[in-house]
């Protein structure tokens, strides 16, 4: 079971012809893009928000 080399050869051909075919860049653009907003919206939420004083009209 564990040595069973066709399961990594499955996962080699797979990320491989993703490659070669160029629709592995549209992915890892895709999955760097989602990254990068589940971070900044991480940020944001854990930044601390000032709140509006109560009777100002600014």
């Amino acid at each position: 079971m564990y040595n069973d080399p066709t399961s990594a050869a499955a996962a080699g051909l797979g990320s491989g012809a993703l490659a070669y075919t160029g629709a592995g860049d549209i992915f890892w653009f895709g999955l760097a893009g989602f990254a990068l907003m589940a971070a900044g919206m991480a940020v944001a939420r854990i930044m601390p928000r000032r709140e509006a004083e109560a009777g100002s009209s600014e």
